[in-house]
């Protein structure tokens, strides 16, 4: 395993772009180059959205966080903010819904990357990180699981771990105090899967924190660069793998309880999803453990 691990493994996958993801359409139609995250910060917050026919779920989501964040501006005029919903090559509507809250709000505060293709969750988020422009950077689910104003729970976990190391910091909003809850409304074999899915993070990748796959995760912009430029998976496991480079990073990582509702219309197949789960988490384990992944920083073209 470890050998077919090791021969399988793309070593350093490039951050490409294509053409048409080097812009972005503002609110007049207008084409507008895409920043970087290697550029210095020009706003707060940058609130990454990944998308995937979420035409119907995508709403809700942006009306609660939109609220929220106009609100927050009106306290506090310092504060500045821009959502950047990545339209993962969906096959609805969901960049047409996405860019009626462009035109809403203007180009500056939300912005649409429409990728070419599905990349995937782990590649459509990372894609939209590398085009922030936040000191601090937030991962959002476009079902709107998680309620938008406990980012500020968040906000203190990262706050708690400071002196931040090389001004890098995560805080991850977690649902493990949910867990009992939610078995009482599962099948038991959703949570035999559930509870093995578990085991393997634990075993084989991260250990000090119980969910690692709560899409609500807050990071420095510096911890975002060093992260997701490192990253390899592009489906659902990413979050893990994105933990465990932080872990080797000696990056401080806190986790938040934060409150969350199942959503109907996920993706998650639950017995396949969780299949390539598993395999995904043990490759990321003997990938970087052969050293066919290495922690390399890698720049996007």
């Amino acid at each position: 395993i470890c050998m077919i691990a090791y021969a399988t493994a793309v070593k350093m996958p490039a951050l490409h772009r294509h053409e048409e993801e080097k812009f972005f359409v503002n609110a007049e139609g207008r084409k507008e180059p895409i920043p970087k995250v290697h550029d210095s910060p020009t706003k707060e917050l940058s609130v990454v959205v990944p998308s995937y026919n979420e035409e119907d779920r995508l709403p809700l989501m942006m009306d609660e966080a939109l609220d929220y964040l106009e609100k927050r501006q009106k306290r506090d005029p310092s504060f500045t903010y821009e959502v950047i919903v990545v339209n993962d090559g969906s096959k609805d509507q969901t960049e047409k819904v996405a860019m009626k809250y462009c035109k809403k709000y203007g180009s500056d505060k939300v912005r649409v990357l429409s990728l070419v293709k599905n990349r995937g969750k782990g590649g459509a988020v990372r894609m939209g990180v590398l085009s922030s422009r936040g000191k601090k950077i937030l991962m959002a689910d476009a079902d709107g699981a998680t309620k938008f104003a406990d980012i500020e729970k968040v906000e203190e976990g990262l706050k708690s771990l400071q002196p931040w190391p090389n001004q890098m910091a995560i805080s991850c909003g977690s649902r493990a105090h949910l867990e009992k809850d939610s078995i009482a409304k599962r099948s038991y074999f959703r949570t035999l899967l559930m509870h093995g899915f578990h085991f393997l993070v634990w075993f084989l990748c991260v250990k000090e924190i119980r969910d690692t796959q709560c899409g609500f995760k807050l990071l420095t912009r510096e911890a975002a660069l060093r992260t997701f430029s490192t990253l390899h998976i592009e489906r659902w496991a990413f979050d893990v793998e994105l933990l465990y480079i932080a872990q080797h990073l000696r990056i401080p990582i806190a986790e938040i309880a934060v409150n969350w509702t199942e959503i109907e219309g996920s993706k998650l197949v639950p017995f396949w999803s969780w299949l390539q789960m598993g395999r995904d988490l043990l490759f990321i384990r003997l990938r970087y453990m052969t050293g066919a992944w290495q922690l390399e920083t890698r720049k996007c073209d």
